[in-house]
């Protein structure tokens, strides 16, 4: 079965169902015929972005996020249309955009949970990033620049 077939059935169960793990959703999944790997459900929740709030109780359980987060855009949309440059030293990267694009394309990294990178500090046009290791500098400032450079089709 599809990826989109799946993320549609997550969906489902999520809204049809108090879900306290990824064990469960992924027996619940198992039973519609899905059968993925603690990785693959992985993915798939970061890339629905369900989130686990807590209910009356205080026991937790997925659900979708609000409406307005499901339309915040992808890195590989904001950041080709808000980048400007990128530079950093030792575990620090500091990326610079346009006036107003630093809070879009931080949350957006964020949503990425690329294991590199520790967090960011987003102000208007400027973001920190900041790095669990010096030596990752190079390869997320490459790998930034390639998603901007690659989704516009010109160098950034």
């Amino acid at each position: 079965m599809s990826k989109h077939a799946r993320h549609a059935a997550i969906l489902e169960i999520v809204r049809e169902h108090r879900v306290p793990s990824q064990e469960t959703l992924r027996e619940l999944l198992a039973r519609r015929g899905f059968d993925v790997t603690q990785a693959t459900l992985s993915r798939d929740i970061r890339e629905l972005r369900l989130i686990k709030v807590p209910d009356a109780e205080g026991r937790t359980h997925y659900t979708l996020p609000p409406e307005s987060w499901q339309q915040k855009p992808p890195l590989e949309r904001v950041l080709p249309a808000l980048f400007l440059g990128a530079e950093g030293v030792g575990n620090l990267l500091l990326i610079k955009t346009l006036a107003g694009g630093a809070q879009p394309v931080a949350e957006a990294l964020d949503w990425e949970e690329w294991p590199e990178v520790l967090g960011t500090v987003a102000g208007d046009d400027t973001i920190l990033v900041i790095l669990r290791k010096a030596h990752h500098l190079r390869t997320v400032q490459r790998r930034i620049e390639e998603i901007a450079r690659t989704h516009t089709g010109h160098e950034p």
